[in-house]
């Protein structure tokens, strides 16, 4: 896989007009791609009680406009936001398996993951073991996945590279393909919680590996960009990569979401 003409390719998609949408649509659509989230040491009832209370606020504005996708805790709060969801089309995730770190034992990953799963959580976000892979420990990075994607049981798995610690074009790409290859049903770039969050040159080098895979296998796999996406104008660049080069098939809430927690309310509905 080649990367030296990556700037070239997004300045180009960039600079495309989306096919089928137009703006006032393609911001609607964003914000029924969100995760809103919250995941910070702070976290606590009233908080999640005002998130959740948010997240279903946007359908109610009357403006033919849906709510996000999925609300992303910490463990420890999917009971509870699965209570104020309860009948919505908001989904509840969850962080889980040593986020955002990934330094933990995998029985205590598991252990994690099978709790949030058992408290409601219909989404698991875990992270890979960078450390492992960037030793070249390629199949103990994805035996933790296949083993964290067992515990999930029937909740959807987005696994994280953290690509801003992944080096190169050529190691977001491996990483990609392991996790998918593992059983991700998303692939995401980041935790938020580092320096270098999601990138238009990390995400589509992701999309190349699932745009490979599905040629491969028939088989599609979901994307989701996470961390420093805070307005409506970058968000909007990653449709555009996710249209040019997947296809309308991803461009729905199934396959395609953002990891926000400012975005959703500067959006211009």
């Amino acid at each position: 896989m080649n990367y030296t003409d990556i700037n070239q390719r997004i300045e180009e998609i960039k600079a495309t007009p989306l096919k089928n949408m137009n703006e006032s649509e393609v911001y609607r659509f964003i914000l029924n791609c969100i995760d809103l989230t919250t995941l910070e040491g702070s976290d606590n009832e009233q908080k999640i009680n005002d998130l959740c209370h948010t997240a279903l606020s946007f359908a109610a504005t009357g403006k033919n406009v849906k709510n996000p996708g999925a609300v992303c805790v910490y463990p420890p709060f999917v009971a509870q936001a699965k209570r104020l969801l309860a009948g919505s089309d908001t989904r509840v995730a969850s962080v889980a398996g040593a986020f955002p770190s990934g330094q933990s034992p995998i029985e205590i990953k598991v252990a994690e993951v099978s709790y949030a799963v058992n408290e409601g959580a219909d989404e698991i976000d875990m992270v890979i073991s960078r450390g492992k892979f960037l030793e070249g420990k390629y199949e103990e990075v994805g035996s933790e996945i296949r083993a964290i994607k067992k515990a999930c049981k029937n909740a959807k798995l987005k696994v994280i590279l953290e690509t801003g610690e992944l080096q190169t074009p050529e190691n977001i790409y491996k990483a990609s393909r392991i996790a998918i290859e593992a059983g991700a049903d998303f692939i995401k770039t980041s935790t938020g919680k580092i320096a270098v969050n999601a990138t238009p040159e990390a995400f589509i080098v992701m999309l190349d590996a699932i745009a490979d895979y599905h040629r491969e296998t028939g088989k599609m796999v979901g994307i989701k960009a996470a961390g420093g996406i805070s307005d409506p104008e970058t968000a909007l660049v990653y449709v555009k990569l996710v249209e040019n080069v997947l296809g309308d098939a991803w461009l729905n809430n199934q396959y395609f979401r953002i990891g926000a927690s400012r975005l959703a309310k500067k959006l211009p509905l």
